[in-house]
C-alpha cells in the first residue's frame, strides 16, 4: 500500500465534510438524537416511578405505530421527489405540464398510500406480538393519524425544498429531518420531562399535542379536545409556511438554474 495514495484519498473525504455543512452537521446530529431520545425516555420513567411503568410499554408501543405515519408520510413526499432526481426525470415532470400543486399533491397520496400499508401491518404485529390492540381509540385514532400524517407532509415539502436549494450534498435530510423534532414531539415520553426550553419549543409542535393527548387517553382521561384542536391549527400553519417556502426555493431555483444541476448530476 501507498501511504500518499491514502492520505490523498483521506484528505478527499474530509474535504467533503468541511466544504459541505450538511454533512458536517449529519457527523454529530444522529450521537446527539440518539443520547437525547434515550436520555428523555429514561428520564420519563424515572420521574413516573413505578406506578409509571406498568403503562409505559403500552404508551410506547402506541407511539411507535403513531410515529411510524408521520414518518412514511414524510419519506412518501420526499422519496418521490429523490426518485425522480436518481432516475434523471426532474425536467421531464418540470417540462410536463404539471402544476407544482398536483406533483405534490401526488406526492403526499404516495405517503398516504405507505402510511395505511406499513400501519396495518404494525397494528397487526402489535396485537399478535403484544395482544395491544390500536384501534381500541376508534375515533381520537383517525384525528392522531391525520394531524401527523399532515405534519409528515409539511416535513416531507420542507426537505424536497432544502434538497432543491442546496442540492445532492442534502439529500440525506430527507431522512434527517423527521428526527430532528423527534425529541420535541415527544413520542416517547412526557412533554413535562424536558428542560423549560424545550418543552417552549415542544408545545410549538403539532405531534407533541397528539402524543400528550394519546398518553391521556390510555390514562383513563376523556380526550382533550384542546391537543387536537391546537395541533390542527399548528399543522394549518406550518402547512402554509412549507407551501410558501417551497414556492420561493422553486422560484429562485428556476431563475438560477439550480433544476439542472440538481437533476443532471
Amino acid at each position: 500500500m501507498n501511504p500518499r495514495t491514502i492520505l490523498a484519498l483521506l484528505t478527499r473525504y474530509v474535504l467533503l465534510y468541511t466544504r459541505n455543512p450538511v454533512r458536517s452537521f449529519e457527523l454529530f446530529f444522529w450521537p446527539i438524537v440518539q443520547l437525547l431520545m434515550w436520555g428523555f425516555v429514561s428520564t420519563s420513567l424515572r420521574n413516573q416511578g413505578g406506578t409509571g411503568a406498568h403503562g409505559f410499554v403500552p404508551s410506547l408501543i402506541a407511539a411507535t405505530i403513531l410515529w411510524d405515519a408521520l414518518f412514511r408520510s414524510q419519506q412518501g413526499v420526499a422519496i418521490s421527489f429523490l426518485e425522480d432526481v436518481w432516475t434523471r426525470n426532474l425536467l421531464n415532470i418540470f417540462a410536463a405540464p404539471v402544476r407544482m400543486s398536483e406533483y405534490v399533491a401526488a406526492a403526499c397520496a404516495v405517503g398516504i398510500l405507505r402510511v395505511v400499508i406499513t400501519g396495518i401491518v404494525l397494528v397487526v404485529i402489535a396485537w399478535l406480538a403484544y395482544s395491544f390492540n390500536l384501534l381500541q381509540f376508534q375515533l381520537p385514532l383517525i384525528a392522531w393519524y391525520v394531524n401527523l400524517m399532515l405534519f409528515g407532509w409539511v416535513l416531507g415539502i420542507i426537505s424536497i425544498a432544502l434538497i432543491v436549494k442546496w442540492g445532492h450534498g442534502a439529500e440525506s435530510l430527507a431522512w434527517a429531518i423527521p428526527f430532528m423534532i423527534q425529541p420535541f414531539s415527544a413520542v416517547f415520553f412526557r412533554v413535562q420531562d424536558l428542560p423549560p426550553w424545550m418543552q417552549a419549543v415542544s408545545w410549538a409542535m403539532p405531534p407533541a399535542h397528539v402524543f400528550e393527548g394519546m398518553r391521556g387517553v390510555m390514562a383513563g382521561q376523556p380526550l382533550d379536545w384542546r391537543h387536537l384542536g391546537v395541533a390542527f391549527g399548528l399543522n394549518a400553519v406550518y402547512f402554509l409556511f412549507a407551501g410558501w417556502l417551497f414556492s420561493r426555493t422553486l422560484a429562485s431555483a428556476r431563475e438560477k438554474g439550480q433544476l439542472v444541476k440538481v437533476s443532471s448530476s
